[in-house]
């Protein structure tokens, strides 16, 4: 069992997120909380839906017990900077809202994070209320707003934690770049309590052209995740990263 240092609580949008981080980081299911959650020694994962959807009902439970903790926003985001590649992590300074409202992550641990991932590029990122699918449209938000990435999350997650006086800090990595398309076929494989959905997954039967980008985009997403959990696991155990 890991020894974390901090209270955290890691918020994902779909379930293959937080899976996928409460495993590297070691944490077990919880079944003392009223919502789904993995968690050990004051550190949390919960899923809390495509656009933060679930996160008004879960925030209170999510917060029990957990002193002044850390709220990250993780996952996977898409990249609208064409230099960022799958699997390059990025750790915005601020984040630009649907609405156009601003939120700012935490500076001091902002400095932590990149610290451990100089290479990560920061800047902004934006929460957008759709999937930027298409590289001209993902060519078109970068060229208006200067976002490296984009979400639909953080800027959610941000506005809870600076609502309760909680410091906040966001850690992804790029599971499509900026000349990647995701066809709507995989857009509707995730329903929006981030599960998957099964009879999506057997349709891609009837679109066969779309397997192999299914497959790609699978690893993809597996490899932005274990550069999320890294970050994640240095962060929480006050370790250098491998």
């Amino acid at each position: 069992m890991r020894r974390f240092v901090r209270p955290t609580l890691i918020c994902a949008a779909v379930e293959l997120e937080a899976q996928a981080l409460a495993h590297a980081l070691e944490l077990p299911a919880l079944s003392s909380l009223a919502v789904p959650a993995f968690g050990a020694g004051g550190v949390r994962v919960a899923v809390i839906g495509l656009r933060a959807g679930l996160l008004s009902t879960r925030w209170a439970a999510l917060l029990t017990g957990l002193a002044d903790p850390l709220v990250i926003s993780a996952g996977v985001c898409g990249g609208l900077d064409p230099g960022l590649a799958p699997g390059d992590l990025v750790l915005p300074e601020s984040v630009l809202g649907p609405a156009g409202e601003l939120a700012n992550v935490t500076p001091s641990d902002h400095r932590a994070a990149a610290a451990l991932a100089p290479s990560a590029p920061t800047g902004r990122l934006i929460t957008t209320r759709e999937v930027i699918a298409t590289p001209e449209a993902k060519a078109a938000l970068f060229a208006r707003t200067g976002a490296v990435a984009a979400d639909m999350e953080s800027s959610v997650i941000l506005a809870a934690a600076a609502a309760a006086g909680l410091p906040s800090l966001v850690v992804r990595a790029v599971s499509d770049a900026a000349h990647d398309t995701l066809p709507p076929e995989l857009i509707r494989l995730v329903t929006p309590e981030g599960r998957l959905r099964v009879a999506g997954a057997v349709a891609l039967i009837a679109h066969p052209a779309v397997v192999p980008r299914a497959i790609e985009l699978h690893r993809a997403t597996r490899r932005a995740l274990r550069k999320v959990a890294e970050l994640l696991a240095a962060l929480t155990t006050g370790r250098n990263r491998a």
